[in-house]
């Protein structure tokens, strides 16, 4: 094997440097190298390594155990890929956040004595940071990506960070592969291509060589990876932490967040579009709510494991590409935070904030954890990459209660102190170090025993059994979509060996999975796979996170009108939705004022071709026979409804729009109202002869419903009509 610069590459350069436009290039060739498979791995000061894929630490067969910080390998790997970027991050680069606040209403006292999870009176200001992990920060929002969910608590006892994702598995399961895993997901080294995605060949090369990626990037190709909203995912804080409780008992710990709003994704063919055609959607859509007053809020859940029982599981709980399945370790759910103020300045609050794993308070303690341990290490040294030494001292990073100690100086310093010392012990037994009881924080006296050796315990050596976990675990809905996800995923990979190997991977979590996605990408379809256990857990299916009670507030619906639209079902729509803290967008032929048919008029916020129905949840048309027939011979009004429709999105009609309805969609299993009384076919709520008492302003949703409303309604609050899909009716129509 040669070099890995392609040969066509090779002998341009080599033609150019028989030049004199070639001087230059014979002066960076001095610089040049390329990397082949006679080259072995080593560090920056030529020591080679013998591995790249553990960090030393203590360890046996049965118990992975801490990181030692003497090795060098791993430092050096994780502070070069820290200082990569300047100043934009190196993951994460692209997000947005609010201010809001947490509180407890179940105290955790038997599992912790930290106040900010015991204290039921207790209220604490948090910051919240959402973003996507590959883009630059001027990619789009809503790619297909795992999407950062950190939060920052600023308790009385000091700042403490749950640094995570919406996903709660990772790629890796030891840090030191973290340059490894996020060189080949970001773009290709030789063209700067693709931005922002994963679907392409140094980004799937990586998961079939690195098997433990295997249950991660299932959740990246299901729908948990285009959400609909930041206000719609869940959160989890990934890692294993630890509580320790007044009575010195320790609890191994993971974290959850689940939204009162329910766990809700995009279709792929809008994600796409939004991608071009509002590419801040996510951040426009939290600070739109926001400022709208719906609140977003989410329950905050703990999952936990006597310190006694850490072996009594058939995976490590210290590994990070595992989930705790819920029919084993039950999430409990102790409290609850709202978002309820927008920044006042981007830069300062949501680009300036800075998150570390390893800000903690006392009661909450870290665990053996690999990744954890290393993302301890890794965090802090980012933050000073970025921002400098004193990044803490920014005010969105400043802690809310007393800061004093003896760090001193270094650029960008705000803290004056006075005095005549800086350093303890001093002659004056200032700023001394706190006792326990005066709440200072002291490590857990964990018992550590092994070899020093760079491995993992043996259960961490089982990649595919979680992963046939969470397949089994989908719906149907969900299994097209991971199966259409990697179609085309592996589509934009030119490489054949590349796509082939995936196919065989897939074959190592479902037969039948693996041969589908054969038949799409072109890969050899597999004959036999790795047999799946056909366990299934539950929470792993986001259709069972429908949302506390179904609402359709902060959803945006749109009214399409034109000249002659009738005004009572327009008022009686707008009003309701207003009621239920929807958001009404009236979309027009013209941005200009529109006529009704009684003569008044009313202000579009936009017309056809400045809002895409991507950009809604639900549209409305009412009546009127000249709104209609301007309607039906405009070929974008007729695009909007079909793209509603193959979205899955609810879509509502009255009086003459029934008619412009059904000729847009055009098939004959979707059947609307002929009458007085309203039908619904498919997410289709039609009623012919409106009366307008049938239209009321405060509108209950509930399921079985009878008016028009109400079916509306209910219909928007369910998201998507899966069974439009289910049946096949979506890809019938063009859009």
């Amino acid at each position: 094997m040669a070099g890995l610069v392609p040969e066509s590459v090779q002998k341009v350069a080599n033609v150019a440097l028989g030049s004199r436009e070639g001087d230059k290039l014979k002066d960076l060739a001095q610089n040049t190298k390329d990397t082949t498979n006679k080259d072995r791995l080593t560090t920056d000061y030529g020591v080679k390594q013998g591995t790249a894929d553990d960090w030393l630490r203590v360890a046996s067969h049965e118990k992975t155990g801490p990181m030692l910080l003497e090795d060098p390998f791993a430092r050096e790997r994780i502070m070069r890929f820290d200082h990569e970027r300047i100043p934009e991050r190196v993951v994460h680069a692209r997000g947005s956040g609010a201010f809001g606040k947490f509180r407890v209403y179940e105290s955790a006292a038997d599992l912790t004595f930290a106040p900010v999870l015991t204290d039921t009176s207790r209220e604490t200001p948090v910051f919240v940071r959402f973003s996507t992990v590959l883009g630059s920060r001027g990619s789009a929002d809503t790619v297909r990506d795992v999407r950062g969910f950190a939060v920052k608590f600023y308790t009385e006892e000091g700042n403490w960070d749950i640094v995570g994702n919406d996903i709660p598995v990772f790629f890796i399961q030891d840090a030191i592969k973290f340059p490894d895993v996020i060189h080949a997901a970001k773009p290709e080294p030789h063209n700067e291509v693709p931005q922002a995605q994963s679907a392409h060949n140094n980004f799937w090369d990586f998961q079939f060589n690195h098997t433990e990626s295997t249950h991660m990037f299932m959740w990246a190709m299901s729908d948990r990876a285009i959400p609909r909203s930041f206000r719609m995912m869940q959160g989890f804080g990934v890692n294993t932490f630890t509580l320790i409780n007044a009575k010195g008992e320790r609890h191994f710990v993971k974290f959850t967040w689940t939204p009162e709003l329910g766990v809700h994704s995009l279709v792929w063919d809008e994600a796409l579009k939004l991608a071009g055609q509002d590419p801040d959607f996510h951040r426009k859509d939290l600070w739109e709510a926001i400022a709208n007053g719906v609140f977003p809020k989410w329950k905050f859940g703990i999952q936990a494991i006597p310190e006694a029982d850490e072996h009594k599981f058939d995976f490590d709980i210290l590994d990070a590409t595992k989930v705790w399945p819920e029919d084993l370790v039950p999430t409990r759910y102790i409290g609850e935070m709202e978002l309820n103020r927008n920044p006042d300045e981007f830069f300062t609050q949501v680009e300036q904030i800075a998150f570390c794993t390893s800000h903690v308070v006392p009661g909450i303690g870290f665990s053996d954890d690999p990744l954890l341990q290393g993302r301890n290490f890794s965090y802090f040294d980012t933050q000073i990459s970025r921002l400098g030494i004193n990044f803490q001292e920014l005010p969105i990073n400043r802690p809310t209660c007393p800061v004093m100690n003896f760090n001193r100086d270094g650029a960008l310093r705000h803290t004056i102190t006075r005095g005549t010392v800086n350093y303890w012990p001093n002659r004056y037994e200032a700023c001394p170090p706190a006792a326990k009881e005066e709440g200072a924080y002291v490590e857990y006296a964990q018992k550590v025993m092994g070899i020093k050796a760079r491995m993992r315990s043996d259960k961490f050596k089982d990649h595919f059994s979680q992963a046939q976990l969470f397949w089994n675990s989908m719906s149907t809905i969900e299994k097209r979509h991971i199966i259409n996800a990697f179609g085309f995923e592996l589509d934009h990979c030119e490489d054949p060996v590349v796509f082939g190997r995936m196919v065989q991977r897939l074959a190592d979590i479902d037969l039948n999975l693996a041969q589908t996605v054969a038949e799409l990408v072109g890969g050899e379809v597999p004959k036999q796979g790795r047999p799946n256990h056909g366990r299934h857990a539950p929470a792993l299916s986001q259709t069972e996170f429908p949302g506390s009670t179904p609402t359709i507030a902060s959803r945006r619906v749109a009214i399409l009108i034109a000249d002659g639209y009738d005004q009572v079902a327009y008022n009686a729509a707008y009003a309701a939705l207003s009621s239920a803290l929807a958001v009404p967008l009236v979309v027009g032929t013209k941005r200009s004022k529109v006529t009704a048919a009684n003569g008044k008029s009313t202000q579009p916020h936009h017309h056809l071709e400045g809002l895409r129905s991507t950009m809604v949840d639900a549209v409305f048309i009412p009546g009127g026979a000249k709104s209609v027939e301007a309607l039906t011979r405009n070929g974008r009004a007729l695009h909007w409804i079909r793209e509603a429709f193959g979205h899955l999105k609810t879509i509502g009609a009255t009086g003459e729009a029934v008619d412009l309805v059904h000729r847009a969609i055009g098939l004959p299993s979707v059947s609307v109202s002929s009458s007085g009384d309203v039908h619904e076919s498919y997410g289709v709520v039609t009623l012919k002869e409106l009366r307008p008492e049938r239209l009321t302003e405060v509108v209950t949703i509930a399921k079985g419903a009878t008016g028009f409303m109400e079916k509306f309604f209910y219909g928007i609050s369910q998201h998507r009509c899966w069974d439009r899909e289910l049946d096949g009716l979506n890809k019938q129509v063009a859009y």
